[in-house]
This record gives structure tokens, C-alpha cells and sequence, in this order.
């Protein structure tokens, strides 16, 4: 006897997250050319995971407290939060009590959790991070596109804000990626003030996204939306980027200045009854990645200066390629490459749409993986495509650029071409596809 088993009509609004739909389209590309008898390889332009190896102190540190099998406290061990409170303190001027602070299984299941808990619109500027919008739909509403420009770096203007809250009725909820994942742009002070203004005007919340906060290439450069604005924010973080331990699995959460007891138990009650707690040995290692360490710090030192490396040379590359243009990061690891100068010729080719540019990067012969179009939260006709630029030994280049620093453009070029010649090589392939284009 077969039973059918019904679902619930919210589970059809979640997407498949962007590293398994790449990763089945790598798989049906692997097995065409395997028909044509290409040996298949491909160039890793789509995964957003930093290449590194998890610091020596994190590790060692998980090692030591793997005995401890016991439940803990549900918004996060509070040695843990106190550590979290003192980093924020140090790095971005948040001078915060650990009372602020939930710590999560990863920033996904907090910003879940911010959607679940706040009533509100979220309004998610694109291009964006796939990940908020199946998110908010999945919980029954309908998230808000704010389109962003090209002309204003992919960066939120605020006379357009303003315009666009002037049409909004009740409350809202403004998602804030800083430095931004799929563009690399990161905001000037001046920039998130202005933001901060319309907001207040509006009584429009923010979400504040620095997962990629310590990545920042010019640190002195970031500046978080917590301490800007810190009656409005929420401020999600973690472990997965700048430590490169996203399978650790740990986020944390500031909440807004002058949090209600009700805001709070809000958030402890549905930790409590989604997850009870964060791992406890996650936790009990996470606190020495978050205390005073001078191993730290270096490591955040060299692992955002190859990132820099990586990302400003490989977009320079870009944007010598005719029709394409690239924006330039300031920090993470991704920089949107945009196509819409050959829009006509990619239509002419058949790729009607921005979800059929990926497909079309990743075909034989060029094998070029990126994402586009719905994962990057752009319209159909917006041809722009997202580069992931960790492909590359991530221990190898850190122990290199540890015995040898590169001082000037010529050393990072050389540094670029011995750990990042396969990137080159996907480069290559991309003019392939261009000239291809222009036939």
C-alpha cells in the first residue's frame, strides 16, 4: 500500500540554497561532457566559502571541549556572549551588553529567526544574497525588491529610499549586507548616516548583515550599522568567513538598543523550541576566537589581504574584457560581473533570460560556474553574474603570504598568477565565451 504524503504549500516557496543547485548543474554538465569525452574540469567561480583552513586556536580549542555533551543556555553561554560583547567592543565600536547578544546555529537560522519574530515588510535591496528571499517567503510573506544602480556602485541611495517608503504603509524591514555579497561594495560612514536618517524618518528597521565584516581589505573602513544606528538595528555575525568556519555553524545576533524584555524572550523562546541550544562544544571553542588573541588577528590580517589580492586583480582582469564590467570589491570575496552590454548577443545565442546565463557560462567548452539571475536576486532580464573568487589552496597561499608578504603590484601579480592560476585560466575561458558572442 503507497501513502501519499501532503505538504504544506510554504515548503513549495523555498528554493534550493545556491551551493546544492550548482552543484546538481555541475553534475549534469560533468555527465554531458563525459559523453563527448571531455575530460570535465570546471572553474569555481559560484561556492562563497572561504578557502582557509579554521585558525590552529579554534581547532585546538574544539578539541578540548569535545566532552561537553551537556544542554547550555539558549540564547548562547554567557562566558561566550561576553566574549562576543568585548570583539564587538575592539573591532566595531559597539559598546554592547552581553544581554544584547543571542548566539545561533549560523546567521541563516537568526535571520529566519528575525523574519519569524518582527512584523514587518522586508525589503531586500538587489542585487543580493539569494538567501533572504525564500526565507521571507516561506514564512507567507512577500519580500520587497529596492532595485539598486550600477551608476550609485550597487549601493543604496537614500533619496530613493526615501521615495520608495514614501509608498509604504506599516512597518518595515530593511536588509543591509555590509560589505555586500554579490557586489563586494562596502559603505562609507557618511552613507549608512544617510541611511540612518531616512530610517528614523520612517520608523523602517534594519537588518544589518556583517557576516563579512573582518574581511573588509581597508578595516578602517567598515563601520557597522549597529553603532549608527542602534535603537533600529539588528546585527547578525559569525564564524564562517573571516574565521572560515562556516560547518562550526555559529552566528550571533545584537539586538536593538533598549531591547523590550518581550523582544528578548521572543527570541529565547523560539531558540528554545527550534534548537534548545547552539552545540555546547561549538560554543565553549568559540569563545577563544572571539577573546583577545595576537594568532587572531594575524590571521584575519593575511587571509583579508590575499582576499584583496584575489578580488581587486581578477576584477581589474574583468574589466578589460570588452562588454563586461565588473564592480571593484572592498571587502569579501565576490564581485558581480555584469553582461547587459552584450544582452542582444546573448539573446541572439538563445539565453533569453538571466537564469540561463549560468547554464550557459558552465556548457562545454567553457566550464565557467558561476550564479545568476534568482540567486542573485535580480530580474530576468538583468544579465549579471556573481564571482566567487576562492578557487585556489587557500593553506597554500596563507603560508606563503605569511613567510612573504607582497608589498607592492607586481608581487601580488606574481602571488596571483602561483595560487590563482586556475581562476586566470577560467578568465580565459570567459573571453572565449565573449568573443564567441560577438561571432
Amino acid at each position: 500500500m503507497s501513502f501519499n504524503i501532503p505538504l504544506e504549500d510554504n515548503i513549495g516557496k523555498l528554493v534550493m540554497p545556491e551551493n546544492l543547485s550548482i552543484g546538481m548543474m555541475v553534475a549534469r554538465q560533468h555527465k554531458k561532457c563525459q559523453e563527448i569525452g571531455c575530460e570535465f574540469d570546471y572553474y569555481g567561480f559560484a561556492f562563497g566559502q572561504s578557502p582557509f583552513p579554521v585558525p590552529d586556536a579554534l581547532q585546538k580549542s574544539l578539541s578540548e571541549n569535545s566532552h561537553a555533551g551537556h544542554y547550555s543556555d539558549s540564547a548562547g553561554i554567557n562566558d561566550l556572549r561576553e566574549a562576543v560583547a568585548g570583539f564587538n567592543l575592539k573591532h566595531f565600536a559597539l559598546d554592547i551588553s552581553p544581554e544584547r547578544i543571542i548566539v545561533g546555529p549560523g546567521t541563516k537560522t537568526i535571520i529566519f529567526m528575525i523574519f519569524s519574530i518582527v512584523k514587518a515588510n522586508v525589503i531586500i535591496p538587489s542585487p543580493s544574497w539569494i538567501g533572504y528571499s525564500p526565507l521571507v517567503k516561506f514564512l507567507g510573506k512577500e519580500p520587497l525588491s529596492f532595485p539598486l544602480s550600477p551608476e550609485n556602485d550597487y549601493k543604496i541611495d537614500p533619496g530613493e529610499l526615501d521615495s520608495f517608503l514614501n509608498k509604504r504603509s506599516g512597518h518595515d524591514l530593511l536588509v543591509l549586507n555590509n560589505p555586500n555579497n554579490p557586489t563586494g561594495v562596502v559603505y562609507k560612514r557618511d552613507e549608512l548616516k544617510q541611511i540612518t536618517e531616512i530610517c528614523r524618518k520612517h520608523g523602517t528597521l534594519v537588518l544589518s548583515d556583517e557576516i563579512y565584516a573582518l574581511t573588509t581589505y581597508e578595516l578602517e573602513n567598515f563601520h557597522s550599522m549597529g553603532a549608527i544606528y542602534p535603537e533600529g538595528t539588528f546585527v547578525t555575525n559569525g564564524l564562517s568567513k573571516d574565521r572560515s568556519a562556516g560547518g562550526y555553524r555559529l552566528g550571533t545576533c545584537v539586538l536593538p538598543e533598549q531591547t523590550t524584555s518581550k523582544l528578548k524572550d521572543s527570541f529565547i523562546k523560539l531558540a528554545a523550541s527550534l534548537y534548545s541550544n547552539v552545540t555546547t562544544p561549538i560554543q565553549l571553542a568559540a569563545i577563544n576566537a572571539y577573546q583577545e588573541n595576537p594568532r587572531m588577528e594575524e590571521y584575519f590580517h593575511i587571509t583579508r589581504n590575499i582576499h584583496r589580492i584575489m578580488g581587486k586583480n581578477l576584477s581589474e582582469k574583468c574589466n578589460q574584457i570588452e562588454g563586461l564590467k565588473a564592480t571593484v570589491p572592498a571587502g569579501g570575496f565576490y564581485f558581480l560581473l555584469d553582461f547587459n552590454q552584450l544582452g542582444d548577443k546573448l539573446r541572439e545565442k538563445g539565453i533569453i533570460s538571466s537564469d540561463e546565463l549560468a547554464p550557459a557560462l558552465l556548457a562545454h567548452p567553457y566550464h565557467i560556474a558561476t550564479v545568476t539571475g534568482r540567486s542573485v536576486f535580480v530580474a530576468p532580464t538583468n544579465f549579471s553574474a556573481r564571482i566567487s573568487f576562492v578557487d585556489y589552496d587557500g593553506k597554500a597561499a596563507y603560508q606563503d603570504y605569511k613567510t612573504n608578504p607582497q608589498e607592492n603590484k607586481a608581487e601580488e601579480e606574481k602571488f596571483l598568477a602561483k595560487h590563482g592560476a586556475h581562476m586566470l585560466s577560467g578568465l580565459n575561458d570567459l573571453k572565449e565565451f565573449v568573443a564567441h558572442l560577438m561571432e
